[in-house]
């Protein structure tokens, strides 16, 4: 079984990069423990006891939630309660940063969106079986409007420290880089364009969390106290 773990580690390279990253966000949490951003390392963490999880379930008869034996590899409901945790995670470090109480009332709005935008999809599909496509696509969107938000704020801010020196600025340009691809690529894979267009979805995916998690690593390394905003 650890041999099997190990080849599946290296196969899905990005779980060890969310296990780095993790290691770095602990390493530097001293520069960002009274911020918005103060539970990363533990939403990091998340992500990567959640891709774990998901490996036993769907491999492990030790670990898998059904009895069924045509239900007992389905792991779908920890990715769909992970992705409102993290949505929600978010949104909540974007309302606490910005200074525009207007900002601050729509990303609120968000959040309850968010929720209930969940709770509909739930209707139209079973969350323990099959992943909740639409409010992945639609509070995808809700969260790059807030980093444009976001973006827009900081532009015209002014501040002695560079942006660049601002974990939360990279923290986002990383959220920006997925963010703008997962809708679409799950649009696509939800129209079933066929395979000769779903062989490159992957492969962009997984740039893309490579993008992210690049980003975190790079603002975690560079980022300063006192230029996060």
């Amino acid at each position: 079984m650890l041999n099997e773990l190990f080849q599946h580690l290296i196969a899905h390279f990005y779980i060890p990069l969310y296990l780095l990253t993790w290691i770095i966000a602990v390493y530097r949490y001293r520069r960002y423990f009274d911020t918005p951003l103060k539970y990363l390392p533990m939403v990091i963490i998340y992500t990567f006891f959640t891709e774990l999880l998901g490996y036993f379930i769907k491999y492990s008869n030790e670990f898998q939630f059904f009895s069924d034996d045509r239900f007992a590899w389905h792991n779908v409901i920890i990715y769909n309660i992970y992705q409102l945790v993290f949505f929600l995670f978010f949104f909540e470090v974007y309302r606490k940063t910005t200074k525009k109480p207007l900002v601050k009332k729509w990303i609120f709005y968000g959040s309850v969106s968010c929720v209930l935008i969940y709770l509909i999809n739930t209707f139209f599909c079973n969350p323990l079986h099959d992943q909740l496509t639409y409010a992945h696509i639609v509070v995808s969107l809700i969260l790059i409007a807030v980093l444009v938000l976001y973006f827009k704020e900081k532009r015209t801010e002014e501040n002695q420290q560079p942006l660049r020196y601002n974990l939360l600025f990279w923290v986002s340009m990383g959220l920006f880089a997925f963010y703008t691809l997962f809708p679409v690529i799950l649009t696509m894979y939800k129209l079933n364009l066929g395979i000769t267009v779903n062989v490159y979805l992957r492969p962009i995916l997984l740039g893309s969390i490579v993008l992210q998690y690049s980003c975190f690593i790079i603002g975690l390394l560079i980022g300063k106290r006192k230029a996060f905003r």
